[in-house]
């Protein structure tokens, strides 16, 4: 059974948003979280909007024109639009920083980092309408709110699951055991995600399986926790054939044979599926990470209304069951569900089953499990931590 996250709610927001402001201090466009208002009111329509998001999460036909919630934005509003894709969230982070982008997803392992480095600004929810209708169990959270203040419209939810090859498992893994402790026979076809965030994933494995370490939730790490992830991860080192950011290049490499084996999402086997890929995707039994994304606007946007009109369209109904649908996750409100027919299979508007997922959040000094009497490693350290398992 996935474990609750319940020792997070002890940890206090705004010591995070300090500890995180130190990993930002370099080259951001500001000083910190809240030193901006919110808007208190919208004008008329810029023209135009540059997006950043997650693959999957703008489209607008290009890759498909079936697949298109840009388009009616773009004639509902007279926004135009531009959309820059990113792999990971170090990535969305960096592109964000340059000014170049009005909106980004940002997941809960960036938020924080935008919020510190002040890159987006407070959002005025009462302006974005169908910010109502979204479930609760996403609002005023750690990742999305500081201080009070909300920094951004809650998109979906989903979870980091275990890909395998059904050419080579004749039944569904059970345990992220095969991709740990016990991946020898897979040696050089396991695949794993291209981020310092994995790092979470061997904590969660250890949490379950190595309960002495005391891992009570695996983005709350003290030094002598992050070194066993970190001997895990570098034992798994010896058995990876490649790590992943690209999507697409993990689609290829299961539906070639590269991998049999690793972490993936929900998007990436509906294309390999799509594809033939001979993939299917499982829930092991100690359980999983994964994302609550937040549309979140740029602090220096010269684009405000054009920004906050699509935080609002994209929690509209059709656009979010449409995008949350098309990527695989939970929408953000059960009415997005009227447009879609696979909302119970995500558990979507499930609070209990949502809280069983171990969001992406940013690794801090001040431990998110509750804990006073050690100082926990940074999101600094996990970044040093990855650069020497990838050696």
């Amino acid at each position: 059974m996935m474990r609750m996250r319940n020792a997070r709610r002890g940890a206090t927001v705004g010591l995070a948003i300090a500890s995180v402001a130190l990993l930002t201090a370099c080259g951001t466009s500001g000083g910190g979280g809240g030193g901006e208002e919110a808007a208190t009111e919208l004008g008329e329509m810029e023209g135009q909007l540059s997006v950043l998001a997650w693959p999957g999460y703008a489209e607008d036909g290009t890759n498909d024109p079936a697949v298109d919630w840009v388009s009616p934005f773009e004639e509902e509003t007279g926004c135009e639009v531009t959309v820059k894709t990113f792999g990971t969230s170090d990535e969305a982070v960096n592109l964000m920083k340059t000014g170049e982008y009005d909106v980004v997803s940002a997941s809960g392992d960036a938020s924080l980092r935008l919020v510190a480095g002040g890159d987006v600004q407070p959002v005025n929810m009462e302006l974005t309408p169908n910010y109502e209708n979204v479930y609760d169990f996403l609002k005023d959270k750690a990742w999305n709110t500081v201080d009070g203040e909300n920094y951004g419209m809650p998109h979906g939810y989903g979870a980091n699951l275990l890909m395998y090859s059904t050419d080579v498992f004749t039944e569904a893994p059970t345990s992220w055991g095969v991709v740990f402790d016990e991946s020898d026979p897979y040696a050089g076809k396991v695949t794993a995600y291209d981020s310092p965030i994995y790092i979470a994933d061997a904590a969660m494995y250890l949490m379950a399986t190595q309960p002495d370490l005391g891992i009570e939730n695996p983005y709350a790490l003290d030094e002598e926790q992050l070194a066993a992830a970190v001997d895990l991860l570098k034992a798994q080192r010896e058995n990876i054939g490649e790590y992943w950011s690209d999507y697409l290049k993990e689609i290829q490499a299961f539906t070639t044979g590269d991998s049999v084996v690793g972490t993936t999402w929900q998007v990436i086997q509906n294309v390999a599926a799509a594809e033939g890929a001979p993939t299917d995707v499982t829930v092991p039994e100690e359980g999983v990470t994964g994302w609550s994304d937040t549309w979140m606007i740029s602090s220096g946007t010269e684009n405000p209304n054009c920004s906050y009109a699509w935080l609002d369209y994209i929690a509209s109904p059709e656009a979010n069951g449409q995008a949350t649908s098309y990527f695989g996750e939970a929408p953000s409100s059960d009415e997005a569900c009227e447009f879609r027919t696979d909302c119970e299979a995500y558990h979507a508007g499930d609070a209990s089953y949502a809280e069983n997922i171990w969001y992406w959040t940013t690794p801090i000094e001040d431990c998110v499990d509750g804990r006073t009497d050690v100082t926990c490693t940074d999101y600094s350290a996990w970044t040093s931590a990855w650069q020497e398992i990838k050696g």
